[in-house]
């Protein structure tokens, strides 16, 4: 789940695209939250770091297994976020080379059928390392001028920097159907799925809940499971 801006419903997506995976889905599902804001960790249930602080999760020697832990959502793991990873830029660029994210999800593939990372926003030398491991890009973005334009941006830096890959899979977040500037994108880019703004989202950082838990009859809930299938239809085509 990688975009350019903040505050696009990012870790929202991530969160409900993860518990999707794991219950509509029945996939061994890993949430890794990258964010040092631990939005997506602070949801699932993760109040404090543990034993080991999420930077070093990026280390050379590090043991990404060790650091899981099981959330309330059965098949959903955590790999949770602290405050050490506003260090990990200067860490990527001292300690780590450009492949160093992708070999470490190679050492736990086989124990996931599905691994996520809620990525913080921007281009920076973890989003490098992102674009160079992901098989997928999820990007959510509202439908509105400044985050096309982000959008394009990012197309335009993998287009130049990375061969076009990984793919994007770009989704409308915050669909309000009583403004007049979303239904213009949405007529637009028909082909996009959009994620409405539903009162729930705001609930699920007080409840500590993904929508599928929170509000399993909802539009946003069935939405997200759309979410969930066609990523699906994109990771195995």
């Amino acid at each position: 789940m990688f975009s350019l801006k903040g505050g696009v419903g990012k870790t929202t997506a991530a969160v409900n695209l993860a518990y999707a995976a794991a219950t509509a889905g029945a996939r061994r599902t890993l949430l890794w939250d990258l964010d040092a804001q631990g939005a997506a960790s602070f949801i699932l249930g993760a109040d404090a770091p543990g034993e080991t602080r999420a930077r070093r999760l990026l280390a050379p020697d590090s043991r990404l297994l060790d650091a899981v832990r099981q959330t309330a959502v059965p098949g959903l793991h955590l790999l949770a976020a602290d405050k050490s990873l506003r260090h990990l830029e200067r860490q990527l660029a001292d300690e780590c080379g450009p492949l160093m994210l992708r070999r470490l999800l190679a050492e736990i593939a086989a124990h996931y059928d599905r691994v996520l990372l809620d990525c913080p926003p921007g281009f920076s030398a973890l989003a490098e390392q992102i674009f160079r491991a992901a098989d997928l890009i999820v990007e959510p973005m509202p439908p509105a001028p400044l985050a096309e334009r982000a959008h394009d941006m990012l197309v335009e830096h993998l287009a130049k920097h990375h061969k076009g890959a990984p793919p994007l899979l770009p989704v409308f977040s915050m669909l309000d159907r009583r403004r007049n500037l979303h239904m213009a994108a949405i007529e637009a880019w028909p082909e996009r799925l959009a994620l409405p703004y539903a009162s729930a989202v705001e609930r699920m950082a007080h409840e500590r809940k993904a929508l599928g838990a929170l509000a399993p009859g909802s539009a946003a809930a069935h939405a997200f499971i759309e979410l969930w299938a066609a990523t699906e239809r994109r990771l195995v085509a």
